[in-house]
């Protein structure tokens, strides 16, 4: 695994032409809405009955084995165009509960980088939660805390849904937060988000006052753009020159802007899936300093295999199931990944 790092730090070294006496390490950060990863078991309290086998999707053995096959290929492929060893850190949304991470980490694919994962059974009605998924060679795992969203209004006091994963550890030497998200669907409206944006600011801001040179990440299924509000209320901004002290930054905005995203409806692309980082994992400065963990660049995964290649949604994400049809395809959202650049000392 050194070996691999090596080999990538000279890469890298080459493409900054400044310090090109320098040696880099370079580590991904990824996310991936998973769609649906659930097991064939009824979970008592969670309204999980269209995947059971005798639900509308007809969830059996085979269609789980298949779903977590597919989903494996796609994580370990996912940040390999720059890291042969695949991302430090994924995170995940719409997977069910621990049995099926289980199952997904044991995937051969996954096995054979040692990937573990944290995560906190949530209150979603639905039984669907975020989780981390790490590679324990890159990534050293230190706490692990799932903050509830709470409802702002008092008629909402019985609104159940995803709260935000909150995971320390150590990246590259230095300590790093990363908060996995699944906010409100866009059916609740935007107020809710705006709600999940204030509340997970309240807990970036928490971390990093506790020490300043703690680094955060914030990411996930947002369901918003990142020009919507609820990026505001986090304090994202999509200039690295606007970001100051206590800002985030989302690299996201321009390639929006440029056409692109990760889900696509009626022939229009959203980025809903994001990842942000807080100000002290950016460098505003036009001479960069890699001295420590910083922001190198970013990428939607888009692979042949991960769309639709004909029909009426051609260049779609291919899903698993699509108008009733088994298409054993992947997920409605496409990956998404940062990649961190740190000199080598």
């Amino acid at each position: 695994m050194k070996r691999h790092l090596l080999i990538l730090a000279a890469m890298i070294a080459l493409a900054i032409p400044a310090v090109a006496q320098k040696t880099f390490n370079l580590y991904g950060v990824g996310f991936y809405n998973l769609e649906n990863l659930f097991d064939t078991c009824h979970d008592v309290g969670k309204n999980d009955y269209d995947f059971l086998p005798d639900g509308s999707y007809k969830w059996n053995k085979l269609k789980y084995e298949k779903k977590l096959h597919n989903m494996a290929y796609a994580l370990a492929d996912l940040g390999t165009d720059k890291l042969p060893i695949g991302c430090a850190i994924i995170g995940v949304s719409e997977v069910e509960n621990s049995r099926a991470l289980d199952d997904l980490v044991a995937q051969p694919e996954l096995a054979q980088r040692g990937y573990k994962y944290a995560h906190i059974e949530g209150p979603d009605r639905r039984g669907v939660d975020c989780a981390m998924l790490y590679n324990p060679a890159l990534f050293t795992l230190r706490d692990v805390k799932l903050h509830p969203y709470i409802p702002e209004l008092e008629k909402d006091s019985d609104f159940f849904t995803r709260g935000f994963l909150e995971v320390s550890g150590v990246l590259a030497d230095e300590p790093l937060t990363v908060i996995v998200c699944h906010w409100p669907s866009r059916f609740s409206g935007s107020f809710y988000r705006e709600s999940a944006g204030r509340q997970v600011k309240v807990i970036k801001d928490s971390i990093m006052h506790a020490n300043k040179k703690n680094k955060v990440i914030v990411m996930g299924d947002l369901n918003d753009d990142p020009q919507n509000l609820s990026l505001k209320e986090l304090g994202a901004k999509g200039k690295l020159e606007e970001v100051e002290k206590g800002d985030m930054f989302n690299p996201w905005w321009k390639i929006l802007d440029s056409g692109t995203g990760t889900l696509s409806y009626q022939g229009s692309w959203n980025l809903f899936d994001q990842i942000i980082l807080s100000h002290n994992l950016v460098d505003t400065k036009a001479s960069r300093d890699y001295r420590l963990l910083t922001y190198y660049t970013c990428q939607i995964q888009r692979r042949d295999y991960l769309l639709q290649s004909e029909g009426q949604y051609k260049g779609s994400p291919k899903r698993t199931t699509a108008s009733g049809v088994w298409l054993d395809g992947y997920s409605d959202h496409l990956p998404t990944v940062v990649y961190l650049i740190k000199e080598k000392k």
